[in-house]
């Protein structure tokens, strides 16, 4: 599975952080679509460390996962290669969030604080009435 730039970008934003500015995603996913060219995976030895470590962070929050093959050398011995490729699902869950079509400002992650109690008053009276008239408390709990 080969990602496109704009795909493994908005798969930066939602995995790493949604506030990021899209030039930065674009580039950290310029950088990775790099190394892969048509490819859907790329063999370890080709990573400096640097860039090893910013996949161990893809690998991290969920974007690139590894796999290994064994082959046996021309002198019997076996020898283990380590690849580099995108998650499967990768591209489905990228799919799934763009077509929610959310915007960030229009959730609020306070709207069920109190339970869905549509009149708010309504509780700050009975916590006032509490503590001016003593005889009112009853416990809730």
């Amino acid at each position: 599975m080969t990602m496109t730039l704009s795909e493994l970008t908005r798969a930066i934003q939602q995995h790493i952080d949604l506030d990021m500015d899209e030039e930065v995603a674009q580039g950290m996913a310029e950088h990775a679509l790099g190394f892969f060219g048509f490819y859907n995976r790329i063999i370890d030895n080709a990573l400096e460390p640097t860039d090893r470590n910013l996949f161990y962070m893809f690998q991290d929050y969920d974007l690139l996962t590894t796999e290994s093959e064994e082959t046996t050398l021309w002198d019997g011995r076996e020898w283990r290669i380590h690849y580099w490729k995108f998650k499967p699902e990768l591209r489905e869950r990228v799919e799934a969030y763009m077509q929610r079509n959310l915007d960030p400002e229009e959730i609020d992650p306070f709207a069920d604080i109190y339970g869905g109690q549509t009149n708010i008053n309504s509780i700050w009276t009975r916590e006032s009435e509490r503590v001016t008239n003593p005889n009112a408390f009853t416990s809730d709990w």
